[in-house]
């Protein structure tokens, strides 16, 4: 029972080890339900110490990885029956590219399968060193350097991931070391012993750990090798494209491509009564690799709070009606940029001065470095626009100033002619810049254009970033979905420019409120497209897959036009938005059929908010599992007998006798190697002290070689059976 019980501490703390291994992935990576992967660990580990047969845990093992990766990568958009021929489908592909070696191609998917099966196989060698071997000091040496290596090079703090890899390894190399000296010698092991030994290791590791936690220390030798290395990578950053960087604002824009590792950093808050996106700058020089200005800075006009800004978005006339609001910003971090609707009229904040880049529009402010963070209103006029209006506008006469055409259609002169064939495609059919410009909106989501910010291409030298986006990868982000959009509609004639800033964010107040309360996280940093139309102004458009615009259009703003002519005048096509039209037919859908995402997400959830509480339950369940199987000579017994109590067939006899002989071993008489049954039963008989081994071994070996098998032999023979399986138990 002891020895057990200290095989069950070897193996938390081996799991312990491992999950170090784990633990900075989720911040480091963008590797995501990071539960799941506990959840395997601990199951694994559990089925090796319960020495379940290996079929079993195989079985087990490879359900789960292959309900984990369904579950991630394929149930949202699949369901459950199309998730699995879309899973092999993904698995062969991959595995021909392994064989190709194009190791780079791999999908994440695949990654995550490779993962699991490394988790098995560390989970398989925690079992060999650890009861085999009785050898752990590799591994710990191994995750020591691993964590230390993440807590100097990156923003990992593995502080107290040290101090639990000391005692956790300094604690299973001490109980290794007890159990290869009895091993050695020999030696039977007994609790007594095993106490002697264990009371003054824990007490020394424990002692020594928290000496070594209080104790002063000494300064860093060298510098700290992270601020160089920061530095390379910025400098490098400017020469080439590429790489995994952290999402969130970032201010030069000249190369763009590559991926983004998520960030949750709260950026800053806002309250508003109506979601909308918080511009920061805009640029309109595309160069084939990323976004430049045109115009040198001319300097920074400064105004106080409540003075008009000096910046217009549209024109307040017939064609754009116009509601005032109010939007409160506090901002999280001291930060010099200025988040803003379109049609800002005025900031309100005591005593801070504001500053505005005309070349950019990009608002800012100064204030000292250990000043409050920033709080400010900023009053708007939300805009709704016409459609008559804009649609007046055509391809003849824009009628707008030649400098300032010129300087929002600027395209590169090696841009690739089938990127202006292209655009020519979609506009064909359509006589005015906002039906032609919808058209473009709109084609992405058509056309089958992926969203995401992994695995995301760089251009190389010689490539266009639009065209490689277009034609080759049709896989990106926001730059690449505004970017290509503002070349096509350019390619067009329509003159657009690029605005980079943040999305609504996240509401975490009540939706019954009529103000709500958004967190905006550097996960919203985002980019769009914002056309211009004469006697209107600079109007928004959203072109990237899963984002919506959240302009409003009005078809008849005349006041002579009552509501039956409204009624009778035909709607235009452009009023219908393409992501309205989705998701109604999504809402149908999930409406009319049992939705089994919907569960998988419920499920999720609840594993999130009760993790605790289910590795509470799973250390109950594995430690009444472990009481059963410990104790399973005193029902396991019964559960044959119960078996093969009302079975009658001759048949049966064979089998029956074979599980006498595995408990019969169980419980420590075995049978060995080229001894006869009829030797063995008398051994058995001499031990019980009665002759019913040998009266049970004589009818089955009559059974087995009796050319003549008696009928109703097992039934005769049962309670004798039953009588030595009883006796198993004692």
């Amino acid at each position: 029972m002891m020895k057990r019980f200290s095989t069950l501490v070897l193996y938390l703390f081996g799991f312990l080890l491992i999950w170090e291994w784990i633990r900075p992935l989720e911040q480091l990576t963008d590797t995501g339900n990071v539960w799941v992967f506990f959840l395997f660990l601990c199951i694994a580990l559990a089925m090796d110490f319960l020495k379940w047969h290996w079929v079993l845990r195989f079985v087990i093992n490879g359900a789960i990885i292959f309900f984990s990766l369904m579950y991630i990568y394929f149930l949202d958009q699949y369901g459950l029956i199309g998730s699995i021929p879309m899973m092999i489908q993904e698995l062969f592909d991959n595995f021909l590219t392994m064989l190709q070696a194009q190791w780079t191609a791999i999908t994440d998917m695949f990654r995550t399968l490779l993962f699991f099966i490394l988790l098995w196989l560390m989970s398989y060698l925690i079992q060999y060193w650890l009861i085999q071997r009785r050898q752990i000091f590799i591994f710990f040496f191994m995750t020591l350097v691993y964590i230390t290596v993440l807590d100097t090079f990156t923003p990992y703090n593995a502080e107290m991931a040290i101090i639990r890899t000391v005692i956790c390894g300094f604690l299973m190399m001490g109980i290794l070391a007890f159990y290869r000296q009895l091993e050695k010698e020999d030696i039977e092991a007994k609790t007594s012993k095993l106490s002697k030994w264990m009371i003054p290791l824990c007490g020394l590791v424990l002692m020594s750990s928290l000496i070594a936690f209080a104790a002063p220390k000494a300064d860093p030798i060298w510098p700290d090798p992270v601020p160089y290395i920061t530095s390379f990578n910025e400098d490098s950053r400017n020469e080439e494209a590429g790489g995994v960087r952290k999402i969130g604002y970032g201010e030069d824009d000249s190369l763009l491509g590559g991926s983004f590792v998520p960030d949750d950093t709260l950026v800053f808050v806002a309250k508003t009564e109506d979601p909308h996106y918080w511009k920061v700058e805009t640029k309109d020089v595309y160069t084939g690799k990323g976004w430049e200005l045109s115009e040198e800075d001319r300097g920074s006009e400064f105004f106080a709070s409540g003075e008009e800004v000096p910046l217009e978005s549209f024109s307040e006339n017939e064609n754009v009606v116009v509601e005032e609001r109010v939007s409160n910003v506090q901002m999280n971090r001291a930060r010099p940029q200025i988040v803003y609707p379109l049609g800002i009229k005025s900031f309100q904040s005591e005593n801070i001065p504001f500053e505005l880049n005309e070349a950019l529009e990009k608002f800012s402010i100064r204030y000292a470095e250990d000043s409050l963070m920033p709080t400010y209103d900023v009053i708007f006029n939300e805009p709704t626009y016409s459609v008559n209006a804009l649609t007046a506008v055509n391809n003849d006469n824009h009628g707008l100033d030649s400098a300032f055409y010129e300087r929002y259609t600027q395209l590169p002169e090696d841009l690739p002619d089938r990127v202006r064939e292209l655009a020519e495609e979609i506009v064909a059919g359509h006589d005015n810049w906002f039906n032609q410009i919808r058209e473009i909106e709109g084609y992405f989501a058509r056309s089958g254009f992926v969203y995401s910010q992994r695995d995301v291409a760089v251009p190389g030298p010689d490539e266009d970033y639009v065209d490689q986006f277009l034609f080759d990868t049709k896989l990106g982000y926001c730059d690449n979905f505004s970017t290509a959009m503002i070349v096509l509609a350019r390619s067009a004639g329509i003159p657009t420019r690029w605005v980079k800033g943040f999305t609504e964010g996240e509401r975490t107040n009540a939706n019954g409120l009529t103000v709500g309360t958004y967190d905006i996280t550097n996960n919203n940093a985002h980019s769009w497209v914002e056309a211009y139309f004469p006697g209107v102004g600079w109007i928004p458009f959203e072109p990237t897959t899963g984002f919506s615009n959240p302009v409003e259009y009005e078809f008849d703003l005349d006041e002579e036009t009552t509501p039956n002519n409204a009624e009778e005048t035909e709607t235009p096509e452009p009023e219908e938005r393409p992501d309205e039209a989705e998701t109604t037919e999504q809402t149908e859908t999930a409406s009319s059929t049992f939705s089994l995402t919907e569960l998988w997400d419920s499920v999720k959830e609840a594993v999130q908010q009760h993790w605790k509480k289910i590795i509470l339950i799973i250390i109950v369940l594995a430690f009444i599992g472990y009481l059963t199987y410990i104790k399973r000579g005193k029902w396991l017994p019964y559960f044959y007998i119960w078996t093969y109590k009302h079975r009658n067939n001759d048949r049966d006899f064979e089998k029956a006798y074979l599980v006498l002989l595995h408990e019969f071993s169980r419980f420590g008489v075995k049978r060995k190697q080229g001894q006869t049954l009829h030797s063995f039963a008398k051994e058995v008989d001499r031990l019980l002290g009665h002759q019913q081994m040998s009266q049970l071994t004589d009818s089955y070996e009559a059974y087995l070689y009796s050319g003549k098998q008696e009928k109703g032999i097992w039934k005769r023979n049962k309670e004798l059976w039953e009588n030595l399986i009883k006796a198993t138990i004692a």
